[in-house]
């Protein structure tokens, strides 16, 4: 018997689509256009997904059924042709690419969960989902969210999020501060930052650790920036965000080097040209989300990365900067670029047509 869903991390959902997108596209242009017309109908028809279908939305739904049958229904055979879902975890899933697996009739179901709490503890599921949110608690957990004092925040204010139940582990092996730190009187402390919205699902934010800190204090969390920013993006492979009381936000930057180019080459930049373009092409992908750009208004504009540095060597497991769960280790990225973070706060380094930057693309 087959299965009927999929584990997955985002990693491996990312390298699905980027498969189907390049399958469809050899398919010739009209075909590509169809689709992408497909999508967007989809779209604004499944809406957030816990909308899905409601007010005008519901008219498009014949339209949805046909690109149904002559096009998503082939994307599907691709996957054998009974798969239902995803069930994604490891790490926050981007929207924007629950909406793509969405409108193909694969849902991706983002649920949260930790080891500690042997391990799940909210799941969107068929009946119930919202594209963004980590689901719903799993019954009969309890959750509170606290500031940093451990005092309880409202529904909708984002705090730390505390977990009780009989799934919670009594604590880790013979390591009994690490337990007095984690596990107090019952509840999991999880170092997790989100909310649970009026609408009963919970928002996972991201890591305390990860938190960027502006120099007046405030707190922001970058992991939906940052899947945003290479999920939207052919010219960046990886990218960690950085502040930590800096005079602005600055960003560690992987480009898809050989798209870069092959693109500029395309437009018919001249070599001698190539390192700049390249560099400012970089600029110009980061700024779409900047006030005028094509993503403006997604992300709080203070914390848009004002300048970043150009890494050539990507991170993955070799060099120690990518866990085995596909996840960049953030404070090793941090400690091994420490030299080329602190140039950014310099003026030569905050222009982004800085020498390194350059050489990423001699």
């Amino acid at each position: 018997m087959r299965p009927h869903f999929l584990l997955s991390v985002p990693a491996l959902a990312k390298n699905f689509r980027k498969n189907i997108e390049a399958t469809i596209a050899k398919k010739g242009r009209f075909t590509e256009r169809l689709f992408r017309h497909a999508l967007r109908v989809a779209y604004a028809y499944n809406k957030d997904g816990y909308l899905r279908g409601t007010g005008w939305a519901g008219l498009l739904r014949p339209l949805v059924a046909l690109y149904d049958k002559i096009l998503f229904s082939k994307v599907r055979e691709a996957f054998g042709g009974d798969l239902r879902f995803f069930i994604g975890g490891g790490a926050l899933l981007d929207s924007e690419l629950q909406r793509f697996f969405y409108a193909i009739g694969v849902p991706m179901y983002q649920g949260y969960g930790l080891s500690e709490a042997t391990p799940v503890i909210s799941t969107n599921s068929p009946r119930h989902h919202r594209f963004g949110s980590s689901g719903r608690l799993v019954d009969p957990l309890e959750m509170r969210i606290v500031d940093e004092e451990g005092r309880d925040l409202p529904v909708g204010e984002k705090g730390e999020m505390v977990v009780r139940g009989e799934n919670v582990m009594a604590g880790y092996w013979r390591n009994p501060a690490s337990t007095a730190e984690t596990v107090r009187d019952g509840w999991l402390y999880t170092g997790d930052m989100g909310y649970i919205g009026a609408d009963g699902f919970l928002y996972v934010l991201g890591r305390f650790k990860s938190l960027l800190i502006a120099s007046d204090g405030e707190k922001y969390s970058p992991e939906g920036m940052e899947e945003a920013l290479v999920e939207k993006s052919p010219y960046i492979e990886q990218v960690v965000i950085y502040n930590n009381q800096s005079p602005f936000t600055s960003a560690l930057v992987v480009p898809a080097r050989e798209a870069v180019l092959k693109h500029l080459r395309g437009r018919g930049v001249a070599e001698s040209e190539l390192p700049a373009e390249g560099v400012r092409l970089i600029a110009a992908e980061i700024a779409k989300y900047k006030v005028g750009g094509e993503f403006a208004g997604e992300f709080p504009e203070r914390w848009l990365p004002a300048s970043f540095a150009l890494i050539a060597e990507p991170f993955n497991e070799s060099n120690g900067l990518i866990n085995s769960t596909m996840k960049v280790v953030r404070g090793k990225v941090e400690e091994r670029y420490r030299d080329r973070l602190d140039y950014i706060y310099t003026p030569a380094g905050k222009d982004p047509l800085n020498e390194p930057n350059l050489a990423v693309f001699n």
